[in-house]
């Protein structure tokens, strides 16, 4: 644990949990964003009261595990949303304390308060151009199904034609879904969007 004045950095999970998590007993107000729920495993459990908003990557719907959770805890009244833009890793309660998710799973947790409503500024700009879960899923549904199929021909270095083929599908329609496919994984280039799919487990 580092400190200094309004910031401590922590590491790992445990530490965060044992350090932060009084924080949620009584908040009337938590936002998370996150790429995947695994960013924020040690607060996956939502807290029972205030509201709760969940903002998300598509690919954590091509993950089975991460998409029952996004799914249950939209169930339980949370508010899910799925956004397409890059996102900051952030989970801010009552508009007075940030957390900041680094790299190798450090978490800085800020109580500046020109640095949290930063943060929460940020967050509410990609969340009002998000979209609902379940309309993302209607929407997008089919991709879901087709994805690790269409992830393995990438792979296999197959040409479009020959994928389309093997899917039975149009060339259009092949070339859409892996257009949807990169956009889901946040990925610019195929290459890019097979490393994603490497490290979320995909491949």
């Amino acid at each position: 644990m580092e400190t200094r004045a309004g910031v401590v950095v922590l590491r790992g999970h445990r530490e965060l949990y044992e350090r932060t998590w009084h924080l949620f007993d009584k908040a009337r107000e938590v936002t998370f964003a996150a790429s995947d729920v695994r960013t924020w495993a040690s607060h996956n459990q939502p807290p029972t009261q205030g509201k709760i908003r969940k903002l998300y990557r598509p690919g954590v719907l091509l993950d089975p595990t991460s998409a029952q959770h996004a799914r249950h805890v939209a169930a339980a009244g949370v508010q899910v949303r799925i956004t397409t833009s890059d996102l900051n890793e952030t989970i801010i309660v009552d508009r007075r304390v940030a957390i900041l998710a680094g790299s190798d799973r450090t978490f800085t947790v800020v109580w500046i308060p020109g640095v949290v409503q930063g943060a929460l500024t940020l967050f509410n700009t990609v969340w009002s151009q998000s979209t609902d879960l379940a309309e993302y899923e209607r929407v997008y549904g089919e991709l879901w199904v087709v994805a690790p199929r269409i992830l393995e021909l990438l792979a296999s270095g197959a040409s479009d034609i020959g994928a389309a083929r093997a899917m039975g599908i149009s060339l259009r329609t092949y070339r859409r879904r892996v257009d949807e496919l990169m956009a889901t994984l946040g990925a610019s280039s195929r290459f890019q969007a097979g490393a994603r799919a490497r490290e979320l487990g995909l491949l």
